[in-house]
């Protein structure tokens, strides 16, 4: 699996943007896609996910409520909208996929910078 972030960029307190990540390389079946984020200095932290076969989704709860996580078969990308801006969003956000089969993701894209302007 190859992934693909795209759509970062500035907003203000309060507003609203989607970032995409583009996958290819197999079938998902089986796969969750996940995104995640990195502030300067600190680990990455959870986003949210979402299970490719039906997908059903988890968050993070520092996102849970502002941020919706879908995906689109077809094309396939998963997207993660993010509504309700707040400066402390402001990070690098990256897309990572994991196998069921699998405990921790282990396949990431290169990362798409989110800032937010108060």
């Amino acid at each position: 699996v190859q992934l693909q972030a795209s759509g970062g960029g500035l907003v203000q307190t309060g507003g609203s943007l989607r970032i995409s990540c583009a996958v290819s390389g197999r079938p998902l079946s089986g796969w969750f896609l996940g995104w995640f984020r990195q502030f300067p200095g600190k680990e990455r932290e959870f986003v949210g996910s979402i299970r490719w076969s039906d997908g059903s989704t988890s968050y993070g709860d520092s996102v849970e409520g502002r941020f919706t996580i879908s995906r689109d078969k077809i094309k396939p990308t998963v997207y993660l909208q993010m509504n309700d801006l707040k400066p402390e969003d402001t990070a690098q956000y990256y897309c990572a996929a994991r196998h069921f089969s699998r405990s921790s993701y282990d396949v990431w894209g290169q990362g798409t910078l989110v800032t937010v302007s108060s």
